[in-house]
C-alpha cells in the first residue's frame, strides 16, 4: 500500500460520504458499501451537494464523482481496496463481525481503519487474521472540510501500518494526530464531552437555555479556539507569567465550579434541550444549516491561510500539492 489510488468505505452515512468527498477530490476511485436501501442514490446526492464546497477549496486535476463504484458486498469493496475506511454504526458487536469480514476479504497489506467516535481498535481485531494492520481514523464532520483525524492503533497494531496511515491521511489533506493510547473517546471527543456535561447540567438545572449557552461559545471562546486551542489562549491571556502563573491563580476556585457527572437524560431534559436548538434553527431546514456552516468554515479556513496557522496551514500545504499536480 505504497500508493493509495482506490478508496474503500463501508458505510455510506454523512462520515462515509464525507470520506467519500474527500478521496475523490483528490482523484482516487471510490468503492463503497452501505446495506440500508436507498444508500446508493443518498450517496450520490450527498456528494452532489458537497462538491461545490471541495472545488472551492481545491480539488486535484483528475477529480471526478463518476470515479465512484457503488458495491454489492463488504467483500467487493474489501477486495477492490487499497485503503478501508469503516464508517459503520457504533455497535461494537456490527464492528466486530465488519472487520473481521473485511479482514477475511482484503489483501494483507490494506489498512482496515474505522470512524469510531469512542470504541476501542483492539475489541475490533478479536476475530481478524491480520490484527496489525487495523487502526481507529477519527474525523469529524463534515469530514470533507475539517482536517482533524486521531489516528490510533490496538494491543495488535503495527507502527508501521500506523505511520502508514497517517502518510496516507496527509496525503488527502487531513491533519493526523496520533492518540498515545487507547482510551474510550479519544482526544477531542473527551474535551467535547466535559463541554457537553456542563451544558446539560446548566439546562437541566434552569440556569440557561440552548441558545444561550451556544451564545457564550460562538460569540467568544469559540472564535478564540479555531487559532490556537484552549491551552494556547490561556497561555497567551497570562503573559508574562504564562500558564504557570494562570494555574497557580485560577487553582483554588476551579474545582466549585464544575459539576463532572453527566445529569439523568430525563424526559424533560430531553424536552428542553430539543426545544431550545428548534428555537436556535427557526425555520431553516437541514441543507440551509449545512450551507451555512460550510460556508462560514471556509471563511475561517481563508483567514487562518492567510497567517499560515492552523487548520489554514493543513490547507495551504495540501493547495500546494494541487498545484503541483497541474503543472506536471
Amino acid at each position: 500500500m505504497d500508493q493509495v489510488e482506490r478508496f474503500g468505505i463501508i458505510g455510506s452515512g454523512i462520515i462515509g460520504a464525507g470520506w467519500a468527498g474527500r478521496a475523490l477530490s483528490v482523484g482516487m476511485d471510490v468503492y463503497a458499501f452501505d446495506p440500508e436501501p436507498g444508500a446508493e442514490s443518498r450517496l450520490k446526492k450527498k456528494l452532489d451537494q458537497i462538491w461545490p464546497v471541495l472545488e472551492r477549496t481545491g480539488v486535484f486535476p483528475d477529480a471526478s464523482k463518476d470515479r465512484l463504484v457503488f458495491c454489492e458486498s463488504v467483500e467487493a469493496v474489501a477486495a477492490q481496496s487499497d485503503f478501508i475506511q469503516e464508517s459503520a454504526p457504533e455497535r461494537i458487536d456490527l464492528k466486530v463481525e465488519l472487520h473481521a469480514q473485511i479482514d477475511a476479504a482484503a489483501s494483507p497489506d490494506v489498512v482496515i481503519a474505522s470512524s469510531t467516535s469512542g470504541l476501542l481498535p483492539t475489541d475490533f481485531q478479536a476475530q481478524c487474521k491480520h490484527p496489525e494492520r487495523v487502526i481507529v481514523g477519527h474525523p469529524f464532520n463534515p469530514v470533507y472540510l475539517l482536517p482533524l483525524v486521531e489516528v490510533l492503533g490496538g494491543k495488535k497494531t503495527s507502527l508501521e501500518n500506523i505511520d502508514r496511515a497517517v502518510m496516507f491521511y496527509k496525503s488527502i489533506g487531513m491533519y493526523p494526530l496520533k492518540v498515545r493510547s487507547e482510551v474510550p473517546g479519544f482526544l477531542s471527543d473527551r474535551l467535547q464531552e466535559a463541554l457537553w456535561r456542563e451544558i446539560l447540567h446548566l439546562v437541566n438545572d434552569d440556569v440557561a437555555t440552548p441558545e444561550e449557552l451556544d451564545a457564550a461559545i460562538a460569540y467568544g471562546p469559540g472564535l478564540r479556539w479555531a487559532i490556537w486551542g484552549a491551552c494556547q489562549i490561556f497561555h497567551l491571556a497570562a503573559q508574562p507569567g504564562g500558564m504557570g502563573q494562570f494555574l497557580k491563580h485560577f487553582d483554588p476556585s476551579l474545582f466549585p465550579w464544575t459539576k463532572l457527572e453527566a445529569p439523568a437524560i430525563t424526559n424533560e431534559l430531553t424536552r428542553k434541550m430539543h426545544d431550545g436548538c428548534e428555537s436556535i434553527s427557526g425555520d431553516m431546514g437541514s441543507d440551509e444549516m449545512e450551507q451555512i456552516r460550510d460556508d462560514a468554515l471556509i471563511g475561517i479556513i481563508e483567514s487562518l491561510q492567510k497567517r499560515d496557522l492552523g487548520a489554514g496551514r493543513v490547507f495551504n500545504e495540501h493547495q500546494k500539492r494541487i498545484r503541483d499536480a497541474q503543472e506536471k
